[in-house]
């Protein structure tokens, strides 16, 4: 049964990818723990540049990931931004699909991978689940997938755009306050 609660669009399948690698032969029993600590809220992740930093909470224990992107190269940058059209393009799934056939790979390769439990190998179920975290919040906004990387700032010498200010897709509707959502004017 597919999960479409992460990666529905090409941009979140790339952070997907790094939770279920296509190479993978032999399943992975903490796939499906880490899918139910990112819907259940259990991921609380802050992005600092390239640095992506998620507190995991389950059940009593609460564990810190750290997981560093590595930057775009300024040729990629390039070819991106070759390919993107208008002032404020909308990253669709077209769009990802023609960044990768004119070759040039929008999905973030890592320059670094930490967790704060016992487990050293860099694929334990809190690593796992800040993927799939990341994956929902590229989901709704595909900018941050190249933000992450250092597409609109970082090394090219533009103005960094910050992802908070930048339009999302849609709104989770837990986020909204019923109190003030419903109310009726007088």
């Amino acid at each position: 049964m597919p999960d479409d609660d992460f990666g529905y669009t090409a941009w979140g399948r790339d952070w997907v990818r790094l939770a279920q690698p296509l190479l993978q032969t032999l399943p992975n029993p903490a796939l499906p723990r880490a899918r139910k600590l990112a819907r259940a809220g259990g991921v609380q992740v802050t992005i600092d540049g390239r640095v992506v930093r998620g507190v995991v909470q389950r059940g009593r224990t609460t564990a810190v990931a750290c997981i560093e992107v590595a930057p775009m190269s300024g040729e990629t940058i390039a070819g991106i931004t070759g390919q993107l059209s208008g002032a404020r393009p909308v990253l669709t799934d077209e769009v990802h699909r023609t960044i990768t056939e004119a070759g040039y790979r929008p999905a973030p390769a890592l320059a670094g991978v930490d967790c704060s439990c016992p487990d050293d190998t860099g694929r334990c179920i809190h690593v796992l689940a800040v993927y799939y975290e990341m994956a929902r919040r590229v989901d709704d906004d595909p900018r941050i997938a190249l933000d992450v990387q250092e597409f609109f700032g970082g090394s090219s010498g533009s103005v960094r755009v910050p992802t908070a200010a930048l339009p999302q897709r849609w709104i989770a509707l837990n986020a909204l306050d019923p109190a003030e959502y419903f109310t009726a004017s007088k």
